[in-house]
């Protein structure tokens, strides 16, 4: 395997030894094996179906261990970017240019980035909610109202009842009776927008309580549609509750750029959270 390595000198040495170098101390040392391969993979230098270097091979070259280098062929499998054989090794995958879809909470550092997410979790959770009121039965309504009071129930203790609600909108969300539409309203509300409770501009207590009791009104609103079974109803219900999020975020992001400043990648994130709800 070395060898096969080593005949990519041919065409680039310097890739090659990109590759094939310690690497430096760092908390990550699996993100950073991934990437050294798919850096490899993508940059052509490691072809489709080529063989990747034995555990010991990679160990050896990079300097992490075999726990390090199992987690990081792992990823890359989960990525689509190679394919192991039992007693065979990895592979190259023959189409590595096919990545799964994936948002990098790192990566959201504009506002409008993070409008864009807002605006794919409102699409989703829109018909989410239709398809919820079309299928419902009482095994899939309960859950949405165990949900529901459990939202009231937070309220009524003072508290900001950030996580009832993501709990809440995933409970519309496995009513709908489709398993891919929960999965990605969780992998978007976990991966993505961050569980901190923050209230855009909300200023006072008062005001504070004012939101919730109107949001919690939207969440009541939403139920009793889907239990009707109304799917129009459920849509509408559904689509007015978040696009009142999105637009308190829009108007955020107005003050923000009138006053000349622009909130951090973090910040955006959780501003986010706080419209969201």
């Amino acid at each position: 395997m070395i060898r096969q390595l080593a005949s990519l000198a041919s065409r680039s040495s310097a890739d090659k030894r990109a590759l094939l170098r310690p690497l430096q101390p760092q908390r990550n040392l699996a993100g950073e094996v991934v990437k050294r391969i798919a850096d490899a993979i993508r940059g052509g230098w490691l072809e489709p179906g080529a063989r990747l270097p034995t555990e010991q091979e990679l160990m050896a070259a990079l300097g992490v261990s075999r726990t390090v280098v199992r987690e990081a062929v792992a990823a890359l499998r989960a990525d689509g970017l190679v394919t192991t054989r039992q007693g065979s090794g990895a592979f190259v995958a023959a189409d590595a240019s096919r990545v799964p879809f994936r948002i990098d909470p790192d990566g959201l550092s504009s506002i409008d980035d993070v409008l864009e997410v807002m605006e794919l979790r409102l699409a989703v959770e829109v018909e989410a909610a239709a398809l919820a009121a079309e299928r419902i039965t009482p095994a899939r309504l309960a859950p949405v109202r165990r949900a529901l009071r459990a939202v009231e129930a937070a309220l009524r203790r003072g508290e900001g009842a950030v996580e009832e609600d993501f709990a809440f909108h995933r409970a519309v969300a496995a009513a709908s009776g489709n398993s891919r539409i929960a999965e990605l309203l969780e992998f978007l509300g976990r991966h993505v927008i961050p569980r901190q409770s923050v209230r855009v501009s909300v200023t006072s207590p008062g005001e504070q309580r004012s939101y919730l009791a109107r949001i919690q009104e939207e969440h009541g609103r939403i139920v009793d549609a889907i239990g009707n079974g109304d799917t129009g109803e459920a849509r509408k219900a559904m689509r007015t509750h978040l696009t009142r999020s999105l637009t308190r975020y829009r108007r955020l992001a107005e003050r923000e750029l009138a006053a000349g400043s622009k909130p951090p990648a973090g910040e955006a994130r959780r501003a986010a959270e706080g419209a969201r709800k």
